[in-house]
């Protein structure tokens, strides 16, 4: 038995297979099969007929990221196959297009500066989408599943090609075991590493000069939350991270800035909030009475989504499993056994 994928340029064989051939050990990993190259095709042992049909499928589905995407590791692979075992005809990338279709039907990417970022996960492609179409989106999930990376993304696009005239960065300070006054410096200087995860994003998409110009002009603007009281948001992208250490109050204050030409995303971690005992996140009070709210999605990540690395992903389940509590039950539903 066995089939053989052709493909279509070597360039495309190598950024499938890899520097080296570096994720063929892995693609004979997942597929349970001794795979071969040769010339410009990749061969299967095989040993059965649906595993075959199985190895073609995901190839065919690699080769189709290879056109779009200039690097493919574990993650893609691991992503695109847990789309095909689901039975999801969409890859991450788009749908895999009939003849004929245009890029821009099956395009899911954010664009920024001539550099596309595109989805590593289906659930990474959903929260592509809803930033897309809805005014206020909430990207909820353990670390490592893209979910601020993504919300970063996706302003800055919006900023850098002028839909939106600024960009707002905001967080609850909420210490995480220590007080803000044993920190040196200025309140914004306090502040700096509790926004390092935004800033770390920014640098990863855009040229330092550029963050530089835009934080003098005020196009980027930090803004603790406890500040956003009494503003009106208008033509501004705002992110929300952290929100998993809101209060209600302080949530509702914060979404009700909001003017029609503004968007925001809220993203947060519900397993991981820093507030006194007893006292229920915002983030978990939104997602339970904003749901059904025409213009807000919710977009729920779970280990299974984490890109970071597979070490992360294992972590996380192991947590998970230790203190049966999962983010949700797969429909989007918080359990929330996990709350104090």
């Amino acid at each position: 038995m066995g089939r053989s994928v052709v493909f279509e340029a070597q360039e495309q064989m190598r950024r499938v297979l890899g520097a080296n051939d570096r994720n063929l050990p892995y693609l004979e990993a997942l597929l349970g099969t001794d795979l071969t190259s040769r010339g410009n095709a990749l061969e299967a042992a095989g040993n059965d007929e649906r595993g075959d049909d199985r190895f073609v499928k995901l190839l065919q589905r690699l080769k189709f990221l290879a056109d779009r995407q200039p690097v493919i590791a574990e993650p893609e692979i691991f992503m695109e196959y847990q789309i095909l075992v689901s039975g999801d005809g969409d890859s991450l990338v788009g749908e895999i297009p009939a003849k004929g279709a245009s890029e821009a039907d099956i395009s899911r990417s954010i664009v920024i500066a001539g550099h596309q970022v595109f989805p590593k996960s289906l659930r990474q492609k959903e929260y592509i989408r809803a930033m897309q179409r809805s005014q206020v989106v909430f990207g909820i999930g353990p670390a490592g599943t893209g979910k601020t990376f993504l919300a970063v993304a996706h302003a800055l696009e919006l900023v850098l090609t002028g839909v939106r005239s600024k960009l707002i960065i905001s967080r609850p300070v909420v210490e995480a075991g220590e007080s803000l006054g044993f920190l040196p410096g200025d309140l914004s200087q306090k502040l700096d590493p509790y926004l390092k995860p935004l800033h770390d994003a920014m640098e990863r998409l855009v040229p330092r000069a550029t963050l530089t110009r835009m934080y003098e002009n005020n196009v980027i603007e930090v803004a603790p939350l406890a500040y956003m009281r009494g503003r009106s948001l208008h033509n501004v992208s705002v992110i929300l991270d952290e929100a998993q250490n809101t209060t209600q109050e302080q949530m509702k204050m914060f979404l009700t800035r909001l003017g029609d030409d503004a968007n925001a995303v809220i993203t947060g971690d519900i397993t991981q909030t820093d507030l006194p005992r007893g006292k229920e996140s915002g983030l978990v009070h939104a997602s339970r009475i904003l749901k059904d709210i025409e213009g807000i999605e919710f977009i729920y990540f779970s280990s299974p989504d984490i890109v970071r690395s597979r070490i992360v992903q294992r972590i996380v389940s192991a947590y998970d499993h230790d203190s049966g509590s999962a983010v949700t039950n797969g429909r989007g539903d918080v359990d929330r056994r996990f709350i104090q």
